[in-house]
Formats: C-alpha cells, sequence, structure tokens
C-alpha cells in the first residue's frame, strides 16, 4: 500500500516507519495533525495480518485523535502509534525500551500512551527512555476508568436526546467487549438498573460480567444484533459495516471502540434506519481528557467532572444534527474541524 495514494490518508503530516532488528521491534507512528498542540495519542500493539492492516490502523486512528482533542477542548493533536506484534508473546523489555526511543526522536511533537496490547507497566518501560509516554504508574495511571465513565455519560445524553429522558432504568444495552473500559461501563450502567447483554472473545470476561454484573451472555457473532435499546461497542473498530448495519436492532450505537464505522458511508445507513449513532472520538474522549491531565497538579476527580462534559457536548451534536437533517458524525466532523482547522486562522 502506498500511504499517500490510501483511501485513509487525509493531510496526515507526517507517517514514520521504524526497525529495530535487536528488539525485533516493528512500529509505525502517524502525525496527523498538530495545529492545537503536539500529536497525544495511545500506542497499539496488535499481530496485524499484513502490513497493509498495520497502515489503515495508524492512518485511521491518528486522525480520530485529532478530531478527539478538539472536541474534548484539549490543546493537543492528534497522532497514533502501532507495534506490528502479539502482545502475548512478543513483548519484551527490550521491545518496549526500544519502541520509548522511537517516540523521543520525535522530541514531543509526537507523545504515547497506552492503547490495545499495552499496559500501564509497558508505559512504565518507555518511559525510561522517554518523558513522552504518558499515562505511567505514578501518573494518571490506566485510562480505562475514564474512558467508560465518559461512554456511561455519552449513553445518558443519547437517552436524553431519543427518549426525553436521562433515565436508564430497566432499559438494556448489549456490551460488546468486556475488557477494562467494557466492564467498567456494565458497572455504571448495572447501577444505574440497566439490563446487561455482553459477548467478548474471552470467556473469562464473559463469566466476569455475568458473576458481577448480572449480565446475560450472547456469542460475540450474534452481540450486535441482540434486542437492545443500545449497542455498545467496546472492542476494536469497523464493528458497523457490510454484514451487520441492517442487523442492528438497537436504537443507539454508543460504545467506547475508535472507528466504529468501518466506512462513513455506514453512517449514513443508521441515520436513515432512524438509529442514534453517537461518535465515537466524541464518546470514548475520557481516556486522553485522564491522559492529558497528567502531571503533577492531576486530580483524578477534577478529571472525572471535565469528562462528565462529553455528555453536554454530545447534547448539543444532537441538537445541532437534528436542526440541520444531518447525522450526528457529520456534525460532529465540523464542529472538530472549526476547532482544529480554526487555529491556523488564528496563528495567521
Amino acid at each position: 500500500m502506498s500511504v499517500f495514494s490510501s483511501n485513509d490518508f487525509d493531510g496526515h503530516e507526517a507517517v514514520v516507519f521504524h526497525n529495530d532488528p535487536a528488539s525485533g521491534l516493528k512500529a509505525i507512528v502517524g502525525i496527523h495533525n498538530t495545529n492545537l498542540g503536539p500529536a497525544l495519542g495511545g500506542c497499539r500493539m496488535w499481530p496485524y495480518e499484513t502490513e497493509d492492516e498495520a497502515i489503515t490502523d495508524v492512518l485511521r486512528l491518528s486522525k480520530g485523535m485529532t478530531y478527539k482533542a478538539a472536541l474534548a477542548g484539549l490543546d493537543y493533536g492528534g497522532g497514533k502509534a502501532v507495534i506490528i506484534g502479539d502482545p502475548r508473546t512478543e513483548k519484551t523489555e527490550a521491545l518496549l525500551r526500544a519502541m520509548g526511543r522511537f517516540v523521543q526522536t520525535f522530541a514531543g511533537r509526537y507523545q504515547t500512551a497506552e492503547d490495545v496490547g499495552m499496559t500501564v507497566g509497558d508505559m512504565d518501560v518507555l518511559r525510561k527512555e522517554t518523558p513522552y509516554a504518558h499515562g505511567i504508574s505514578n501518573g494518571s495511571g490506566n485510562p480505562s476508568p475514564a474512558t467508560a465513565f465518559g461512554v456511561y455519560r455519552g449513553i445518558v445524553a443519547a437517552f436524553r436526546h431519543r427518549f426525553g429522558s436521562p433515565d436508564l432504568a430497566g432499559r438494556t444495552v448489549a456490551v460488546q467487549g468486556v475488557g477494562s473500559v467494557g466492564i467498567t461501563l456494565c458497572r455504571y450502567l448495572m447501577e444505574a438498573g440497566v439490563e446487561l447483554i455482553v459477548a467478548d472473545i474471552d470467556p473469562d470476561r464473559v463469566r466476569a460480567a455475568q458473576e458481577t454484573c448480572g449480565a446475560t451472555a450472547v456469542a460475540i457473532d450474534d452481540i450486535h444484533r441482540a434486542e437492545a435499546d443500545v449497542f455498545a461497542p467496546c472492542a476494536l473498530g469497523a464493528v458497523v459495516n457490510d454484514r451487520t448495519v441492517n442487523e442492528i436492532q438497537a436504537e443507539i450505537v454508543a460504545g467506547s471502540a475508535n472507528n466504529q464505522l468501518a466506512e462513513a458511508r455506514h453512517g449514513a445507513i443508521l441515520h436513515d434506519r432512524g438509529i442514534l449513532y453517537t461518535p465515537d472520538y466524541v464518546i470514548n474522549a475520557g481516556g486522553l481528557i485522564d491522559v492529558a491531565a497528567e502531571g503533577p497538579d492531576y486530580n483524578s476527580q477534577a478529571v472525572l467532572e471535565r469528562v462528565a462534559g462529553i455528555e453536554e457536548t454530545l447534547v448539543r451534536i444532537f441538537a445541532r444534527a437534528e436542526k440541520e437533517g444531518a447525522a450526528p458524525e457529520t456534525i460532529a466532523d465540523r464542529m472538530a474541524e472549526e476547532r482544529f482547522l480554526g487555529a491556523i486562522r488564528e496563528a495567521a
């Protein structure tokens, strides 16, 4: 795949490939836009089947981070890193330290944090090589709780818009993926009186959701068509695709996964079907807000108060979308672009 001719290339400022033979590290960093500030985005380790898949991921994810930071009101741009490899069998301290040195070559223009396949402990190792690894154990730590809280407040916003009430009691939410974000979201929803349906590729995670949240389990291939008020994708992206888009039964799609729409046209299909889609980079911004607050004055309660603002941001997006007869993700894109593209005009 040529980066410049990729359908997912969108004026990215830089896409940098790195190979460290000594550790086996093969990584890519994508920097989408730095108009508002240095690019901040997680480092993902995943056993991509092809290099093209890794390139697609880094292009899509880094762009999403630009839009996420803009609508979260942060003075950061968008970037992302991917490491090609299986985190269960190929992750070593040597590889992580090599990744830290790679991040350091950007001298702060790209700054990283935990993502899929990475942990707080991994960020601690990167931090030995660079000050630009965030979400460390003696800093803000695991961003998953903040992400889950933001998704919960985003679901409340969707209910306010669709049903005219923030009350979730007696409603049903189907959660796809009950990892660290998904299971925390389940706890918030359970406390709000929600009936839960869950699915995950890891049976131990499913059992944990059943035991701690009283969830009903279904097969991973069936969760998107469960009879529920909300379908909450909380695993990997592209879950709303040609196969699934017309099978979704829920009135709302709202979850923590990045790039839930395989293509923009799938959002248009949801809109035409009357399904309220909650733009992923808006609802899942809690973790970014948390990491961005890391420093000597870090205060977890203050972070959650800021994350709660995701609810009102989404209410504004839904209202504007309804007024203009547009899909929510179209309006969210416009609002984000008004901020990060406007930064150039203000500087000029």
